[in-house]
């Protein structure tokens, strides 16, 4: 008759009112939210009852753990109780949250970490702090080795934003989820700065500016929904296989009109998204971070059924350059693919790094390192495909043959521009005193002219093997999954990293 009691407390929560309180802000509650990322009927709860043992103290602590399955697959799961002392992190509720992390590991199986708090539980004082940093310690420790995903469904505030931080995926729901350090009464003391709640850390701050979350989402269901879609693409733990789904859309697929996409003016942009849409499974495409750094695109497609991480520059967007904000924004999505064996395709339209003082204040060259950094680490089978301008330093950067080993194969368009840099630049560099005299610029373009053929185009780096062959942009599907096909089937180790602690990524 207690448990049953106990239990009906847990489920109770924070009781009546503040559940209606909870569900006037638009916001579900801490079992809501499980019910609806899980299959139905699956989930198995862990420590219902378990509190802090104190008087006064609501079982269950404020938060509800335990396993289910999303799409038959097991997963963990903690959700986080806004109606139980707002959420606030106790010791009894960080031991819960570290018990399925625990579990999930041993099992190598995703952990799904629902937020919804106000942070440290200040009456617990030091040992709030001290289940925050054994949550940390298990993030660092798991990572790369289960997938470990982050929905922000409401507060989280102070230390709390780290474990977000440290996890792989994070999604936010708009107007009702906010994520900082500090909040705007700490800010409008500190720095007499006047700052909202969501201007100063709502989903479209962190969506688009920080690049902190990885997707804005309209409410609790929606960000729910797009972290299931995200794990259907992902293996349960890097010691399994990537998932392989059945499709109907045919790997010899020919697309007559990706021979038309790229217009003849290599100055005019296109939209890359239209030639990454057209070459998946069935045109269906998982956008990582789709509104930060737009001069880049990243996320996961499928090759006849294989799961394949993206990565692609935007000609939309800055001409598709790379700056600081795009190079951490592949060189992370790389490493991700990377730990969990994911074959990464790379389309690369670039003409460089984002030039200017700004960005070489700002550490472009450190940012840079780490995006050539993590293609050249990777060990996973990599086809990349220079669609049109691959130009100096950004072209060694974008999954170039020489960064990767036996696992790679590198293709271009028939148009392609492959140079250290464009006609333009080069002619300016290496003619600048006869230019000089050139008063109606018929020599500046017969020069240019000439550059561009001899040393602008994909025949040279052919004929060195820098790339593999030069193909036709309709048959780049077909060519995708033939060469997925094989290179997944090689001996991981064919691809072994030197012995060593761990690298020095320039951070």
């Amino acid at each position: 008759q207690r448990w049953e009691m106990e239990k009906q407390a847990a489920i109770q929560g924070g009781g009546e009112a503040r559940v209606e309180k909870q569900h006037a802000k638009g916001k579900l509650t801490a079992r809501e939210r499980i019910m609806v990322m899980l299959d139905p009927g699956t989930f198995h709860e862990l420590d219902m009852i378990k509190s802090s043992l104190e008087p006064g103290a609501i079982p269950g602590e404020g938060v509800v753990t335990g396993r289910g399955k999303i799409d038959g697959k097991d997963v963990y799961v903690y959700s986080q109780d806004f109606t139980v002392n707002g959420g606030t992190l106790s010791e009894a509720h960080g031991e819960k949250i570290m018990k399925v992390m625990n579990m999930a590991w041993e099992s190598r199986v995703p952990i799904i970490g629902i937020q919804d708090s106000g942070g440290a539980n200040i009456k617990k004082s030091v040992s709030s702090l001290a289940a925050y940093a054994s949550i940390f310690n298990l993030n660092v420790k798991y990572s790369g080795s289960i997938p470990q995903i982050s929905v922000i469904c409401g507060p989280c505030a102070g230390g709390a934003v780290y474990s977000p931080g440290l996890t792989d995926f994070t999604f936010m729901v708009s107007e009702t989820s906010f994520l900082f350090l500090t909040g705007p009464e700490v800010v409008r003391q500190a720095l007499s700065e006047e700052v909202t709640f969501e201007g100063l850390g709502g989903a479209a701050v962190h969506a688009r500016k920080s690049g902190v979350v990885h997707r804005a989402c309209k409410d609790d269901v929606d960000a729910l929904r797009q972290a299931r879609n995200l794990l259907s693409f992902l293996p349960p733990s890097f010691e399994q296989p990537v998932p392989r789904v059945s499709t109907q859309d045919p790997v010899d697929r020919v697309d007559e009109a990706l021979n038309r996409i790229i217009p003849e003016d290599s100055n005019t942009p296109y939209n890359m998204l239209n030639i990454v849409e057209r070459i998946v499974d069935d045109g269906n495409f998982f956008e990582i971070q789709p509104e930060w750094a737009k001069s880049i695109i990243v996320g996961f497609g499928r090759f006849n059924g294989i799961t394949t991480g993206i990565v692609a520059n935007q000609p939309m967007h800055l001409a598709g350059v790379l700056d600081i904000d795009a190079s951490c924004k592949a060189a992370r999505f790389v490493r991700f693919c990377d730990a969990f064996n994911i074959p990464i395709v790379t389309l690369v339209d670039v003409p460089g790094f984002l030039p200017g003082s700004g960005m070489e204040h700002a550490g472009i060259i450190r940012h840079g390192s780490k995006l050539l950094y993590a293609y050249a680490e990777a060990t996973v089978p990599k086809v990349s495909i220079i669609t049109r301008k691959s130009y100096g330093g950004s072209h060694c950067c974008m999954s170039s043959k020489q960064l990767g080993d036996m696992g790679q194969t590198n293709y271009a368009y028939p148009g392609a521009e492959i140079s250290v840099m464009g006609a333009k630049g080069a002619v300016q560099v290496l003619f600048q005193d006869a230019l000089k005299k050139d008063k109606t610029g018929e020599l500046r373009k017969k020069l240019e002219d000439e550059y561009q053929l001899e040393h602008c185009n994909a025949f040279m780096a052919a004929q060195r093997g820098y790339i593999d062959a030069i193909i036709e942009p309709k048959e780049t599907r077909k060519i995708i999954c033939s060469d997925l096909e094989n290179l997944i089937r090689k001996k991981a180790g064919a691809f072994r990293l030197p012995m060593k602690k761990h690298d020095n990524l320039p951070l």
